[in-house]
């Protein structure tokens, strides 16, 4: 599924934007930014993926996401309570040149790294996990000088490691994402509907051929292979609100319920009974 760019916006006197809690745990947010990013979640158990890096964390995570590295939010489908802080910063957050001095120069090279993804574990994630708690109730001015200390703390830690995830294109993004930001809402609106290709190819003033071949390049999946993930997501969602089968398989815009046992099945390993069953069991 294609990354959907996040609006990182901070307020007129902060350089800095802190999530606490933001309870996205049951909406699947595949997004990117150019902001660097701070994540420490505590939960039972979790799912981490970041970049092509997908592995999961038990008790805690805290991870360094670096600018326009795709990720999804790591409270999506956690049924327990979530304890998550999340700070967003600019590269120049510090303002121009204040960086290079010699002392920042750990921090330097913590946020290099950083451009290809890092986790943190060990008594690091601990003791990090505890400043980043504090951070939200502090003035402005403390909350900078945190920020800085857990920074150095990273940059001096053993306890690390480097994930090797790529940014997504920015030059391909900007050219694309006008067009599959159409496609985007055309499947936000319709995909209870049954959606001809035809019509989203005309959306897009290009021959249906022609469509599909860009459609493909861009996302990695056929239009039907991300229609019916899509689809398939917020069937998910429905599922473990305890709708009935039926009515989720119409109301996710599948014409009858053994396409959509088949499909759902092709797309999760399971059929939609057994996810809910298994789900809510765990």
């Amino acid at each position: 599924m294609r990354a959907k760019r996040e609006n990182c916006e901070t307020g007129p006197d902060s350089s800095l934007r802190i999530l606490q809690n933001p309870n996205l745990n049951d909406i699947f947010y595949w997004h990117f930014h150019p902001e660097y990013e701070i994540v420490y979640v505590e939960s039972p158990k979790g799912l981490r993926h970041i970049g092509n890096h997908i592995s999961n964390y038990e008790g805690s995570d805290l991870a360094l996401i670096g600018p326009n590295i795709p990720h999804l939010n790591f409270d999506y489908g956690v049924k327990n309570k979530v304890e998550t802080v999340v700070i967003q910063m600019r590269e120049d957050f510090l303002g121009n040149g204040i960086i290079s001095i010699s002392e920042f120069g750990a921090i330097r090279t913590l946020l290099e790294l950083a451009k290809e993804g890092l986790v943190f574990y060990g008594d690091t994630k601990l003791k990090v996990g505890t400043l980043l708690k504090e951070i939200r109730t502090l003035p402005h001015f403390e909350k900078l000088i945190r920020l800085l200390q857990v920074l150095q703390l990273l940059a001096n830690s053993d306890e690390k490691e480097t994930l090797h995830v790529k940014p997504v294109s920015v030059s391909v993004l900007q050219k694309e994402n006008q067009r599959l930001q159409q496609v985007y809402q055309f499947i936000e609106l319709h995909y209870q509907q049954s959606i001809d290709v035809k019509d989203v190819a005309r959306l897009c003033s290009l021959t249906t051929a022609a469509f599909c071949r860009y459609f493909k390049k861009a996302t990695h999946f056929t239009f039907t292979e991300f229609l019916n993930q899509y689809r398939i997501n917020q069937a998910k969602k429905l599922l473990l609100y305890h709708q009935n089968i039926t009515n989720v398989c119409f109301e996710c815009g599948f014409g009858n319920i053994s396409h959509f046992n088949k499909t759902f099945k092709a797309v999760t390993g399971v059929t939609p009974s057994v996810f809910r069953k298994h789900y809510l069991n765990s």
